[in-house]
């Protein structure tokens, strides 16, 4: 499942980083970035809805690629695994999760933007970062910079990502993918209005499809 994953997270190139405030909201939302030809959830904990809309997820979208992120503690990370979570996100870089996820055989993506998490999370087995938050770390140029001491690992940027410099961040090699919330925007899942977050989804996917 591990290499799987990832396989399919490098064929998007891009990743909705999703905050669900209702359960219910949860499969018409997967529905409509599906149809938009992004079959991909990152589902954060922050909000009590948020194993419950993993789950739901699960097991109404099965083709559907749902992890978790914000994902803080390894209780978290067992929670969101039992609800049906095929790979974990976390904001920044812990001892603790890498070993868990790395007993459990799971894909977690730690968050590092400085030298020594990078460091860290390598210690655990991972080949991908999640840098975060990119745009106030410094982006493109501290990617780039960051590449050269860490030429095995790769990126997925998350943090002030848009439709205006994604594909700046794609044209990077050492960039898996991306993380973005443009197309999932709480008010649109708030006011349910998810043909126009199936608009959104298919456009974010057309522009990740260009430097795929």
């Amino acid at each position: 499942m591990y290499e799987e994953v990832i396989k399919r997270i490098g064929a998007l190139r891009l990743i909705p980083v999703v905050k669900l405030e209702r359960e219910e909201d949860a499969v018409p939302l997967a529905e409509a970035l599906c149809r938009g030809g992004l079959p991909a959830a990152e589902i954060t904990f922050r909000t009590d809805a948020a194993a419950g809309a993993i789950r739901r997820i699960a097991g109404a979208c099965p083709g559907m690629l749902v992890g978790a992120g914000t994902v803080l503690s390894c209780a978290q990370a067992e929670e969101a695994l039992e609800a049906g979570a095929q790979f974990l996100v976390s904001p920044g870089t812990s001892g603790r999760l890498l070993d868990f996820a790395s007993k459990r055989r799971v894909p977690i993506f730690p968050g590092a933007c400085t030298p020594s998490e990078i460091m860290e999370a390598m210690e655990y087995g991972c080949e991908i970062v999640k840098f975060f938050p990119a745009v106030p770390y410094g982006g493109v140029k501290t990617i780039k910079a960051l590449s050269a001491p860490f030429s095995q690992i790769r990126f997925m940027p998350t943090g002030g990502v848009s439709e205006e410099n994604l594909k700046e961040f794609l044209a990077l090699p050492q960039v898996i993918a991306c993380g973005g919330s443009w197309m999932v925007k709480e008010s649109l899942i708030r006011e349910r209005r998810f043909d126009e977050i199936e608009d959104l989804a298919r456009r974010a996917a057309e522009l990740a499809k260009e430097e795929g």
